[in-house]
């Protein structure tokens, strides 16, 4: 179930609360709110970050950050005819829950076309379905994720 974050949802996955919190953290980190978020509460439970800032490479399509809980961070286009979006790369690491710095300076990355920070192909860190195991790491302080 796709659901905008100031909506309310009816049934909500377990972690929604600690989700929320979190990516309240990062939008606040990247200068914006969670009014630029969705969230899909199917297992993968993912998310869905709009940015308000263009790529130099892709001046003419908009830019998200995608989050679900096996991959943690990727970062993607807009395509002009409402396919898919193009993910161009993932943060990886060893965590699904970066610290919100962390997610920044791979925004930062991204705009310098710095690809020292993130890797092209996606990588498992975890595997969904454990709603209490994904609560605890969205709710990790920063200073270890």
């Amino acid at each position: 179930m796709t659901a905008s974050i100031e909506l309310p949802t009816g049934y909500q996955h377990p972690a929604v609360p600690a989700l929320l919190e979190y990516l309240r953290d990062v939008t606040a980190e990247l200068g914006i709110g969670l009014e630029s978020c969705t969230l899909d509460h199917d297992t993968p439970m993912s998310a869905y970050v709009a940015l308000d800032t263009r790529l130099p490479h892709y001046p003419d399509r908009d830019v998200a950050l995608l989050w679900d809980e096996e991959r943690g961070w990727s970062a993607a286009i807009e395509t002009h005819s409402g396919e898919d979006l193009i993910v161009l790369r993932y943060l990886g690491g060893p965590t699904v829950a970066p610290s919100p710095h962390r997610v920044a300076r791979f925004v930062r990355a991204l705009h310098e076309d710095d690809h020292t920070i993130g890797r092209p192909d996606p990588a498992r860190l975890r595997t969904a379905g454990d709603a209490d195991e994904l609560a605890a790491l969205l709710r990790r302080p920063a200073a270890v994720r």
